[in-house]
Parts: C-alpha cells; sequence; structure tokens
C-alpha cells in the first residue's frame, strides 16, 4: 500500500504542475499575439527607410560621419539582449553562445568590446564570467518604448561621431517565423554600405531632392540607427514568447504522458496489492478448513 500511496503523491504533483506549465503557456500565448503585432508592424517602415538610405547613399551626401568607419580606435560597444525570465527553452542559451563567440571575433580584430546587456540571464552570465558590465536594463519585459530605445541609439551615435569606439553591435534572437529564430549579431554603427546591384540591374537614374540630398541623409540616417535598434528589441521580446510558448507546450505534454504512466503504475500496484489479499485470504479459509 505504501508503494501505491507514493505514486499517487508523485502524480498528484505532477499534476499540478501540468496546471502551472498549462497556464504560462496560455500566458505566454497572449503576449506572444501582441508582440508579435509590434513586431510586424514595424518592419515596413523599417524596410522602407533602409531602402531610402540606400537610394541617398549613390549620392555625394554618402559622407555622414556616421557611414565612415573609425579604424584608429580598439573599442567597441556590444549590446546582448537577453530576457529577465526562465523557462523559454534555448533562448538565452542560443543568445550567450553567439555572444561568447562574436567577442571571441572582435578580440581577434584587436577591439575590446564595453559589454552592457539587457535582461537578468545576460547579466547573471557575465557576472559568472566575471566579464565587467557597463550598463544593465533589468526592466524589459514584453514591451518597450521606441522613445527609450532613441535615447539609448543617440547615446551610441554620439559617442561614434565623437570617435570614442570603433563601432556599435547589438547580439540578439532574430525573429524570422513561429518556427525559426536564429541568435544573430546586427552591426548597428557604422551603417554598412548597401550591396552592390549586378551590371545589368543597374539603370542610370537621377532623382530630384527637397529638402537637398545632404540635408534628407542628415534627418534619415539617424532615424534609420533608432528603427533598427527598435526592430531589434521587437524581435527579441517576440522570440522569447515563442521560445517560452514551445517550451511549456512541450513541459505540459511531457507532464501528461507522466501522468499517463504514474496511473498506470499505481493500477499495477493496486492490483498486485489486491491479488496478494486474495490469496492471503484464501490460503487463511483453506487453513482454517
Amino acid at each position: 500500500m505504501a508503494k501505491a500511496r507514493a505514486i499517487i503523491k508523485r502524480r498528484k504533483a505532477v499534476q499540478n504542475i501540468k496546471k502551472i506549465t498549462q497556464t504560462m503557456q496560455l500566458i505566454a500565448t497572449a503576449r506572444y499575439q501582441k508582440c508579435y503585432q509590434r513586431a510586424v508592424a514595424s518592419q515596413p517602415y523599417t524596410r522602407k527607410i533602409t531602402e531610402m538610405i540606400e537610394t541617398l547613399g549613390g549620392q555625394k551626401a554618402a559622407d555622414h560621419p556616421l557611414l565612415k568607419a573609425n579604424e584608429n580606435h580598439d573599442r567597441s560597444i556590444l549590446l546582448a539582449v537577453t530576457s529577465n525570465r526562465g523557462l523559454c527553452g534555448s533562448y538565452n542559451a542560443g543568445v550567450l553562445r553567439r555572444l561568447a563567440e562574436f567577442r571571441k571575433e572582435l578580440a581577434e580584430r584587436g577591439l575590446t568590446p564595453t559589454m552592457e546587456v539587457v535582461g537578468k540571464k545576460g547579466l547573471n552570465y557575465l557576472k559568472f564570467l566575471r566579464v565587467p558590465v557597463a550598463l544593465s536594463i533589468t526592466d524589459v519585459e514584453d514591451k518597450i518604448a521606441f522613445a527609450r530605445v532613441a535615447e539609448i541609439a543617440e547615446r551610441y551615435m554620439q559617442a561614434f561621431e565623437r570617435g570614442e569606439i570603433a563601432r556599435v553591435d547589438v547580439v540578439y534572437m532574430q525573429f524570422h517565423s513561429v518556427g525559426v529564430q536564429r541568435p544573430t549579431v546586427a552591426q548597428l554603427l557604422p551603417i554598412q554600405p548597401p550591396a552592390a546591384a549586378e551590371p545589368q540591374a543597374r539603370r542610370p537614374v537621377e532623382f530630384e531632392f527637397s529638402p537637398p540630398p545632404e540635408e534628407l541623409l542628415k534627418r534619415l540616417i539617424p532615424e534609420a540607427v533608432k528603427i533598427r535598434l527598435f526592430q531589434c528589441f521587437n524581435d527579441a521580446i517576440v522570440s522569447e514568447q515563442v521560445a517560452r510558448m514551445v517550451a511549456m507546450k512541450a513541459a505540459t505534454d511531457a507532464a501528461g504522458d507522466m501522468i499517463k504512466l504514474l496511473t498506470r503504475q499505481y493500477n499495477r500496484a493496486r492490483q498486485t496489492q489486491i491479488t496478494t489479499e486474495l490469496a492471503d485470504i484464501v490460503g487463511g479459509a483453506n487453513a482454517v478448513q
């Protein structure tokens, strides 16, 4: 009877865990819908402003300071976007693994990155490695305001224009679809020139600008840096919710399978106990006769 009782207690504990994981799955699903809408809504604007910069990049105004590399400096800024909470599968592990790989790449190039981290998981990881962190942001959950991202981007652009850093990179989880999210490194500064088109695809096109290209590029490039960083945050947030939704669904399914297994074990233990008791009764009756 002791074995059957132990199985009952274990099955009850697994049932409670299943309720928790199922609830967390529903919450992650609801949050995912909102995060997905924000991430998708900002993508057309990001693509369009990038196309405009590529169009103006071929003009004489392409000598904007954010387009030039600061090759004489050995310091850079590396921003890692992780989550505050766990239970999201391999989300943080993938980002932190890519972060470690890219830090080695920067060291091979002779660059010393100044680390900035978003999320408690990344902060704890770097503290464990005893890597100094210049700035940590731990109050970002499932939404971040564009104004706050603009402040961060403005600080990066000012430091780059002053010549204090050579580049700015962002390590985050890029969202492609519900089934595909990849840890990615995005070079925020300097802005990389657009890829050259094929010779047969090039067509001489003349544009008329109002205001002039110099003034237009001066406005568009800072805006492009801000919206690209904002898109990185949105992708990271929606990827976190997808990872948590998938992880909690897998945990719920595993708990359901464990409950079925424990139920079968309990039935066997109970049947064995009943058979033993019947055998004792029959044996005692035969002994009395």
